[in-house]
């Protein structure tokens, strides 16, 4: 594992350096479907963590967003997200980052999350802890939803194909403190395990999105479900992360109306 985490962050330092040279200087930006963008930023930092986990790896997989599956030796799995937060991105909003996550038969083993404006390291190691920095984080130790600041996030049709999203976001709205939505699941993620927020749930994610942050909640003290409580599997639909205090009032909330 301490050669694979070497790649791994090899590969996030120099996906940051790829979006730090594109950012506030895009020459043009494409548009998967109607909200869906990407940009040439995301396809050169997507170029450059494959090319730096082939390098030394050649022959495990690799699942990326932009490009799909690279077919490997079938135990190995890399699954990585060159851009989290692309609209943020396009719009010169310093809230996005490189996720890249590590899977054998399955089983996250590293997750690592990188902001390059902030410079913020998140890593974490199966049943060796996640930190910020080099430095151990854990969630915070707010035990009521009143007093918790939860994050979501949705696309903005969402009005048009889930009215039990809406209710929940309003259950979740009437009963906590405030409600954030910052554009990047995976710094979402990131940070319920550092404490900065004490929940954060979504729907229709992609596991490029959510591996490697769900890893770093978990090995950081924190709670991830699916909105049944069941153990988070990347194929999930749903996603409920929080610092385990407020998880079962969340589950509550999430479901109460259900329609």
């Amino acid at each position: 594992m301490d050669a694979i985490k070497q790649v791994g962050l090899k590969a996030a330092y120099r996906a940051g350096d790829v979006l730090k040279k594109h950012f506030g200087n895009l020459a043009g930006i494409q548009k998967k479907g109607r909200f869906d963008l990407v940009t040439q930023a995301d396809l050169d930092s997507e170029k450059a963590i494959i090319s730096s986990i082939r390098g030394t790896f050649p022959d495990h997989g690799i699942l990326a967003e932009e490009s799909g599956m690279h077919s490997g030796n079938g135990q190995s799995l890399w699954i990585i997200d060159p851009l989290d937060g692309t609209t943020n991105f396009a719009h010169q909003l310093g809230i996005f980052s490189v996720s890249i996550a590590y899977a054998e038969a399955d089983r996250i083993l590293l997750g690592i999350v990188f902001n390059p404006v902030t410079a913020e390291l998140f890593t974490a190691e199966d049943g060796k802890g996640a930190c910020l920095n080099n430095r151990p984080m854990t969630p915070s130790s707010i035990s009521e939803v009143q007093d918790s600041l939860l994050v979501t996030g949705f696309t903005p049709e969402v009005g048009k194909r889930s009215p039990d999203l809406l209710n929940r976001h309003s259950a979740c709205l009437d009963a906590a403190q405030g409600i954030r939505r910052l554009g990047s699941a995976a710094l979402d993620l990131c940070y319920v395990g550092c404490g900065r927020f004490e929940g954060f749930w979504e729907e229709n994610l992609k596991a490029w999105d959510t591996a490697a942050g769900a890893l770093i909640v978990r090995e950081a003290g924190g709670r991830v479900s699916n909105f049944s409580d069941s153990p988070y599997r990347m194929d999930d639909s749903q996603i409920l992360a929080t610092n385990g205090i407020i998880h079962a009032e969340m589950i509550s909330l999430l479901t109460s109306k259900d329609t």
